[in-house]
């Protein structure tokens, strides 16, 4: 009867000390291995079938897989001195994991705090115009910073991208007004350059139809053809140009002859 109880006791302590001495890593997946509080200097273990001496190594588990994060909205003055509110978005992974779980104590929420004060500081030295027509340069400045400071941790920060700018209602209207009148200034330059280019092409036309005086007169012929292809009930009576031409010629005006005086043959005035 003791046997059995020693068997069952000696299958249960062999049970847990496998238990805490094989570890499975998955493909993406690294363990940092501590042996009595000493981290291994052979580096991070795995994937696959991973052996520990029970109760005196330690290992931790860090994922090689793309994190992302996303930044809370931030309150951000920009250098125009405009209040706007921005959020972001970060992708990181961890290249070092012996870095990410000795150099800091958390790094997800080390990066995430770093990255709300570089989204603070880089917008803010920043106009309003750039953030919303330079937003890859700023996204890639951003990239460039937080990326720096989380090296010695082990991570490497592959993009950020600026999700949202939340802007106050009396700039959404302020802007509003300012796209509208840059509309209608489009719209008057348009119109005032095709004005332009019109009377270019009329003078040309006049110019051809005056040194060409049959041209006109297959011009006329044409826009009655024109006319008369379409179903109307309008008669028109053709009126050669040539009719017209006295009409439109400026008209001379005739002043009648003064009369001379006459003088005698002595040459004296008459009484």
């Amino acid at each position: 009867m003791y046997y059995n109880v020693f068997i069952i006791v000696l299958i249960f302590f062999a049970v847990i000390v496998l238990s805490s001495a094989i570890r499975i890593l998955r493909e993406y997946e690294r363990g940092v291995v501590f042996r009595l509080g000493r981290v291994l200097d052979k580096g991070a273990k795995g994937p696959g079938l991973i052996l520990l001496i029970p109760f005196i190594d330690k290992m931790v588990r860090i994922s090689l897989r793309i994190i992302v994060m996303d930044v809370p909205p931030q309150d951000v003055i920009t250098r125009d001195n405009v209040s706007i509110k921005v959020n972001a978005v970060i992708y990181f992974r961890v290249i070092d994991p012996q870095k990410a779980v000795v150099e800091v104590e958390n790094f997800l929420t080390a990066t995430s705090q770093f990255s709300q004060t570089t989204l603070r500081s880089v917008l803010g030295q920043s106009e309003l115009d750039d953030l919303l027509s330079q937003r890859d340069k700023i996204n890639l400045h951003l990239q460039q910073i937080i990326d720096l400071k989380t090296e010695p941790w082990g991570i490497k920060v592959t993009a950020v991208e600026v999700k949202q700018i939340d802007l106050p209602q009396e700039m959404q209207r302020a802007m509003a007004k300012q796209a509208e009148a840059e509309r209608e200034r489009r719209s008057k330059v348009i119109s005032a350059e095709g004005e332009y280019q019109a009377s270019q092409r009329l003078s040309d036309a006049a110019k051809i139809l005056s040194e060409q005086p049959s041209a006109l007169t297959l011009r006329y012929l044409q826009t009655l053809r024109e006319i008369a292809t379409e179903n109307n009930s309008t008669t028109i009576f053709p009126v050669p140009i040539d009719l017209l031409k006295p009409f439109m010629q400026p008209s001379v005006e005739l002043h009648p002859k003064e009369d001379k005086p006459v003088k005698d043959a002595g040459g004296d005035d008459p009484t």
